[in-house]
């Protein structure tokens, strides 16, 4: 079987430097906070060309930058429904409302023409996500929140490295998290995240609210959390962050490989889109089968999933036939948080690009270390399927181009 996402052997290709550095943990007898997290948040910070905290995940990320706001009860937050639960389960943790709003019906990120109906006196802030590894309208986004004085919090857990206009996502709005799950493109041992603070003045309250509250070891200024960032998983996303830039290449090569490769075949279309989310500059065919992902202009993606679009509703006998030739595929999102059960209410917001994503998306397997063979098995594969296998097979991308453990 294709996996989806082989974490696995993408450590396996660094296991020498990730146990040399759990050793030089282990050895120091110092696993909280101390200087490897401060060396990842340093490296990561030039990275990003900004000040990074290290934190324990990104769902902590996220809480953290709320309760830097002190958003809370009677306050509202502006988020896609079609997204992870973290985004919205962390502003109704601390009692404020989660304001769902529709998607950009191309790249998957929330549609800020929606978000301006949203706006109230009870607005405080909105939380863009980059999905899928593609940035998100942060010009828009941004736009919107300086004429209503509202703040921005960027969920970066899926795009590390993206860009809007040549600057990185999460470093474009007030604060910017991070999440390095272990299926992420820079990916921890476990739970891990970061948090990046525009304002000095909101980053030191920030600091603080990670340990407890505290400015000065046991005087609490603030009721803040425990969301410090094991020592441990600093060293080893130190180790990985070196390889960063390179592993993005290579899903960026991959995505491509798959554009080159299914962009000839009869039901497979890719919009020609604009800067605007929600708009393209020609039609969908109406026999169209497959729409591909593609960017906006100006926009980046780093690929974390390669999603296509089933138009047909066949998604799921879609994902059945491949699965059956030994590919895996996965589903994000199948439901919209706005209708999920800790979220619904009794009237449900009116979210039609949602529901339909959630009806027709379908990710393919990519990741870094991929290599020709098992890339062409999935070409072949979704050729098939699709009654076209006798189309000729494009030259292999050389081996040459992935990384060598």
């Amino acid at each position: 079987m294709i996996p989806l996402i082989d974490i696995k052997a993408q450590n396996a290709c660094l296991e020498a430097e990730l146990l040399a550095a759990c050793q030089a943990v282990i050895g120091s007898g110092a696993y909280i906070l101390g200087e490897p997290v401060q060396a990842f948040e340093r490296e990561l910070g030039a990275f990003l060309g900004t000040p990074v905290m290290g934190v324990s995940s990104g769902t902590d990320a996220l809480l953290l930058a709320l309760m830097t706001l002190c958003i809370g009860p009677g306050d509202e937050v502006i988020c896609p429904s079609f997204t992870f639960f973290s985004t919205a389960a962390a502003v109704a943790r601390l009692g404020a409302k989660p304001v769902f709003v529709d998607s950009c019906p191309y790249c998957f990120c929330l549609d800020p023409t929606k978000v301006k109906e949203l706006v109230n006196r009870r607005t405080k802030a909105i939380i863009p996500v980059h999905l899928f590894g593609q940035a998100a309208d942060m010009q828009a986004i941004m736009d919107i929140a300086r004429r209503h004085g509202l703040w921005v919090i960027e969920d970066v857990a899926q795009a590390l490295g993206a860009q809007v206009e040549g600057q990185m996502a999460g470093t474009l709005g007030h604060f910017g998290t991070f999440s390095f799950y272990p299926t992420k493109n820079l990916s921890a041992f476990g739970d891990a995240g970061a948090l990046t603070v525009q304002d000095p003045e909101l980053e030191k309250k920030a600091q603080a609210l990670r340990a407890h509250g505290a400015y000065k070891r046991y005087h609490h200024e603030y009721l803040g959390g425990n969301f410090r960032m094991d020592t441990l998983q600093a060293a080893l996303l130190s180790v990985k962050l070196k390889y960063l830039k390179q592993h993005n290449k290579e899903r960026l090569q991959q995505a491509a490989r798959y554009q080159q490769a299914f962009e000839p075949l009869a039901g497979c279309y890719t919009p020609l889109l604009s800067a605007s989310c929600g708009t393209s500059r020609m039609p969908v065919p109406q026999e169209a089968e497959i729409l591909l992902p593609t960017l906006h202009p100006g926009r980046s993606s780093v690929w974390s999933l390669y999603t296509l679009q089933v138009l047909t509703g066949q998604r799921d006998a879609l994902a059945t036939a491949l699965r059956n030739t030994g590919i895996a595929t996965d589903v994000y999102y199948p439901l919209g948080l706005h209708a999920q059960p800790c979220f619904r209410q009794e009237r449900l917001p009116h979210l039609p690009t949602v529901e339909s994503l959630c009806a027709k998306v379908l990710s393919l397997p990519l990741y870094p270390g991929m290599t020709s063979q098992p890339q062409e098995t999935v070409i072949q594969g979704l050729k098939e399927v699709m009654g076209q296998g006798d189309v000729v097979p494009l030259d292999p991308l050389s081996d040459s181009d992935f990384v060598k453990c």
